[in-house]
């Protein structure tokens, strides 16, 4: 008959160390910051990319400058606008919305590249209207076309707020471009009826049957041939 002996086994310290279990979902949780996160820039990006580029291009149209110019014994009331004033805002804006569109339709370098674009539209927009915020070029040209005077010139010229609103709006246009260079390789590319490694995925015939006339015409009108043996 055995027995029992109250003594412990002796230790043995060169023996690994069982690792530790880790608990079910545990990496479901840790990598479910990183989607939120990403979900979130995208967002971001999105609405802060629309609205610049839509604010931008509503505040071009205002007016900008105004002034006066002597015109016999009266004196002609000018306004520009910012179009008038200079079009690079309103253009960079229009580049920008293409490239806000065009980052989710590319991946890897192409991304970059799109994301770029887009952060350097925002900024030259913004430094666009700043230094043109001015205005007194194009009220020059303006007094001088409407007195067919070529020495004409502007006087008691006022500015608007509407190239700070311009360059307001393109600054967020340079941060929904940050954010892409950013958080731009963790976003979703457009294509979700391709597979990861690009290729399309097989489209699954339809079965017809014979008997059924409805589906000879569905075969017809998609430009299979029902009376073809599909084991061929």
């Amino acid at each position: 008959m055995g027995y029992v002996s109250a003594v412990p086994p002796p230790r043995n310290d060169d023996a690994p160390e069982p690792e530790p279990r880790s608990e079910p979902g545990s990496e479901t949780r840790s990598e479910a910051p990183d989607s939120r996160r990403s979900r979130r820039s995208v967002a971001a990006a999105l609405l802060l990319g629309t609205l610049g580029a839509t604010v931008v291009l509503l505040a071009s149209g205002r007016v900008w400058a105004r002034g006066t110019t002597a015109f016999g014994d009266d004196s002609l009331r000018l306004t520009a606008d910012g179009q008038a004033v200079t079009g690079l805002p309103a253009a960079l804006a229009i580049v920008a919305l293409a490239a806000l569109v065009a980052v989710f339709a590319v991946r890897g370098k192409s991304r970059l590249l799109v994301s770029a674009l887009l952060a350097l539209s925002g900024l030259g927009a913004a430094l666009a209207a700043v230094f043109a915020a001015d205005g007194r070029s194009a009220l020059d040209a303006e007094a001088a076309r409407t007195t067919a005077d070529t020495a004409a010139k502007v006087a008691g010229l006022t500015q608007t707020a509407w190239p700070y609103v311009t360059a307001a709006g393109a600054a967020l246009i340079l941060v929904a471009g940050l954010l892409a260079l950013r958080f731009g390789r963790s976003w979703p590319a457009m294509g979700g009826r391709y597979e990861r490694d690009g290729s399309p995925r097989p489209r699954k015939a339809a079965v017809v049957d014979p008997d059924r006339p409805e589906d000879l015409w569905k075969a017809l009108d998609r430009g299979e041939d029902p009376t073809s043996d599909p084991g061929r």
